[in-house]
């Protein structure tokens, strides 16, 4: 049986490799990569791997910013430095943000069940 922090080790390079295939100007959601890596009840475990990469640079980068809560709303925006980071990193991309939310959010929203199907 594999220990704990192994098996997380594991689900986290899993949410990185999703997060990383997220296109510029697109969003998904915690709870939808956590779905689509076969954890329906995952979604707090990917904002772990979220909050995880933020130390994480050249090719292990992790676009984090690109991965909000299901309503749309920068819930993640604490973990940055300032907090206005995350919603500038979005902007850069083209995705409007209004008092923390995605603007559009159903018309932005990367589904990977449906984006990465075979």
């Amino acid at each position: 049986m594999k220990e704990p922090n192994e098996r997380y080790r594991n689900f986290f390079q899993d949410v990185y490799e999703v997060v990383r295939l997220i296109p510029p100007g697109r969003v998904s959601t915690y709870g939808a990569i956590a779905h689509y890596l076969g954890s329906k009840q995952g979604a707090r475990t990917v904002g772990w791997a979220m909050q995880a990469a933020h130390d994480l640079r050249g090719d292990e980068y992790v676009p984090c910013h690109r991965v909000i809560n299901r309503l749309g709303v920068l819930t993640g925006k604490q973990f940055y430095n300032p907090p206005s980071a995350m919603q500038e990193a979005l902007e850069a991309e083209g995705v409007p943000v209004i008092d923390d939310k995605v603007q559009d959010f159903t018309q932005r929203f990367w589904d990977p069940s449906t984006e990465l199907q075979p």
